[in-house]
């Protein structure tokens, strides 16, 4: 089975999520999103298996969040993705994709769904 984790090792929550996946025997494949961010057709195909829209991925304290007016409802899915991708700190995290589906590691037990 092909997993792959988008991980922040700066993050608790994403490494507990890592150490869970390594545990049930997982050697997933890990992308540092903040090095290598997503492209627009991977953020989509991701909010898709997420069943999410693009503002709900975003952690919403962020500095980023604020100052790039992604509050403002007039802001279309595309301009929202296109937000992730220039500031992927604003990508909630861990994601963990297997199986053709999708989950956010939080709680990091939310991921033995898709496995």
């Amino acid at each position: 089975m092909s997993v792959i984790c988008y991980h922040n090792p700066r993050c608790g929550k994403s490494r507990q999520t890592l150490q869970l996946l390594k545990a049930q025997g997982i050697e997933p494949e890990i992308i540092e999103y903040l090095k290598t961010p997503p492209s627009a057709a991977e953020l989509d195909d991701i909010l898709q298996k997420l069943g999410m829209g693009p503002r709900d991925l975003m952690r919403k304290k962020e500095a980023q969040y604020k100052t790039n007016g992604l509050g403002d409802g007039s802001l279309d899915r595309q301009s929202l993705i296109n937000a992730l991708i220039a500031h992927p700190i604003l990508i909630e995290r861990p994601i963990v994709i297997a199986n053709g589906k999708a989950a956010i590691g939080r709680p990091p037990e939310a991921v033995l769904a898709i496995l």
